[in-house]
């Protein structure tokens, strides 16, 4: 452990400042403490925000949803609102981790949170996203997890969290406060695709804090789920994952929003499926020929070749549930 200091802040104006002069944002620090453990993270100054009021779920006036950055996971997936509007977030949050880590952790840390890559947290490893410049070691090694969309030569490492995967679907826009003021970035622009800057993770100005993330309102009746395959049913990270929501009326399907994880750098929205579905009546064979398109422009790589018949499977089973002809 590196030596760092440590400040406990009471307002947003004092964090923000604090924050301008490069202090890092903590709060549950299911993530941030961990990595600074392993010396992947050495952040100077950490400054603590779980005191700030931004810990509350509210409906917006057009019948959204607005999820504050300190609200944890375990308060977010038990909410009556988001179970009953959105119930693929609480299904994502409720597939997440463990319970312990869900008491604490927050849905700002959540969507922050860094890759599991294990070349990522292995200081001795080549990794782009650790120090620029060094390599991938993932490209030609044991790389079975890692991502087949959104990569490049720089990194293949896939986004860890489950319940950004259901921000993604519901085209979430991420509220964020800063030295300059207020801004909306809309979820899909949040989280970055690695390029050639995978160091670079997310659409932040220095600075700047995450307040909330806002689902929009989204037409009724809305069916939606989330379905995570992974190695084992506990504690464990997705292979793939695939969030649906549906608005089915006069038996014809009117918005379809979709997107998968654990195949993506970033949760993958899948538009080339929901244009597959829109207009057309739910039936075994409309869930299989969407989800044909799920893995368009896949790059595999030796191990996870896997990935790529799984992600259609995965997305077609989840149709199939939401859609009600399983």
């Amino acid at each position: 452990m590196h030596p760092f200091t440590y400040t406990r802040v009471s307002d947003t104006r004092e964090a923000l400042n604090a924050g301008r002069r490069g202090g890092r944002y903590i709060a549950g620090g299911t993530t941030l403490v961990d990595l600074m453990r392993e010396s992947v993270e050495r952040p100077e100054a950490l400054v603590d925000i779980s005191g700030l009021p931004l810990d509350e779920i509210t409906v917006t006036e057009r019948g959204g949803l607005r999820i504050g950055a300190l609200v944890t996971m375990s308060e977010a997936a038990a909410h009556r609102k988001v179970r009953t509007l959105f119930p693929v977030i609480s299904e994502a949050l409720e597939l997440s981790a463990s319970a312990q880590l869900r008491n604490m952790a927050t849905i700002g840390g959540n969507i922050m949170q860094r890759t599991r890559c294990t070349y990522f947290r292995d200081v001795t490893a080549d990794c782009n996203k650790r120090e620029p410049g060094s390599g991938c070691a993932a490209l030609e090694g044991v790389n079975r997890t890692h991502a087949i969309l959104g990569t490049s030569d720089a990194c293949v490492a896939t986004h860890p969290s489950d319940v950004a995967v259901a921000f993604a679907a519901l085209e979430a826009q991420v509220r964020l406060l800063g030295p300059d003021g207020e801004r909306q970035v809309p979820f899909a622009e949040f989280l970055l695709r690695p390029g050639s800057t995978p160091n670079r993770e997310q659409a932040l100005r220095k600075g700047e804090l995450i307040t909330a993330v806002e689902i929009p309102a989204l037409p009724r009746p809305l069916k939606s789920g989330y379905l995570k395959v992974r190695d084992r049913q506990s504690y464990e990270f997705a292979l793939t994952s695939a969030a649906v929501a549906l608005h089915v009326r006069g038996g014809v399907i009117r918005e379809a929003k979709v997107a998968a994880g654990g195949v993506g750098t970033v949760p993958w929205k899948l538009p080339s499926v929901e244009q597959h579905l829109l207009g057309e009546r739910p039936s075994e064979a409309l869930w299989a020929e969407a989800a044909a398109t799920a893995a368009d422009g896949a790059r595999p790589l030796q191990h996870n070749r896997f990935k790529v018949e799984l992600l259609k499977r995965t997305v077609e089973r989840q149709l199939r549930i939401v859609g009600g002809t399983k």
